[in-house]
This record gives structure tokens, sequence and C-alpha cells, in this order.
């Protein structure tokens, strides 16, 4: 398994001010080879566009623990899609029911990731998409 040479986006949109999980995820994303351009806490949606767009990435990761997941998607990816970016794969982890895994799906998450889920599995799973 290697992300070498793919760039990828880590973004906590929204409110949420906990970060811990995202900046795990950054490393293990690294350490697999990745080029990682996290952007910190607390940015809008059409700001992570803009910058997914413009740093040409392969792929962005948002990480949301404050329940407003599906809005946040749903938004990130009309953004990405007014800025020509609808092609860049979209994948969420963090506090995310399973309940609302097929609307994340609907609204553009290739990838959903839980607390629960193993690191490594998290990574093959990025990996096995960007391919």
């Amino acid at each position: 398994m290697s992300l070498q040479g793919k760039r990828i986006l880590i973004a906590k949109p929204g409110l949420d001010g906990h970060d811990v999980g995202a900046k795990v995820i950054a490393l293990a994303l690294r350490d697999a080879g990745a080029e990682v351009i996290y952007t910190g806490l607390r940015k809008a949606p059409d700001f992570i566009a803009n910058v997914a767009v413009e740093e040409d990435v392969d792929a962005v990761g948002l990480s949301i623990l404050s329940g407003s997941h599906l809005e946040l998607v749903a938004e990130t990816a009309r953004q990405l899609q007014a800025l020509d970016g609808g092609a860049i794969p979209l994948f969420v982890g963090g506090t995310i029911p399973a309940e609302d895994h097929a609307a994340l799906n609907a609204a553009g998450a290739r990838g959903i990731f839980t607390a629960d889920m193993k690191i490594k599995d998290v990574v093959a799973a990025i990996d096995a998409e960007l391919g």
C-alpha cells in the first residue's frame, strides 16, 4: 500500500474544535507516502473547496465530530462542484451514525470512516479509492 505522490487535503469544517483524529489520520496518510495539507480548525466548506482546487489535491478528507456532517459534506461537495473540483474524491470521518451513511454517499462522500475503524483500514480504503 502506497499513497506515494498523492496530495490529500484534511480539513475540519464547521465549529468543531477537536482535531486530534484529523491529525492522527494526517500522520498516517503521510507515513503511507501522501503529501498532506491540513487546513486547521473551523474552516468553511467554500474555503476547503478553494484550497482543494488551488492545491490540485487528489482527495479531500473532512473530519467532523459536531453532528453537522450531513450539511457540511453536502455543502463541501457543492462548493467543489462549483469550482470544477467535483471529480475530487471526498471522504468523511468522525462521529457518524450508520443511518447517515447512505445520505452522505448520496451527497458525494466516497468513503465514511468512524472512530471504531483501525487506522490501517482507513488508509487502505483511501489507497484503494485513489488507486
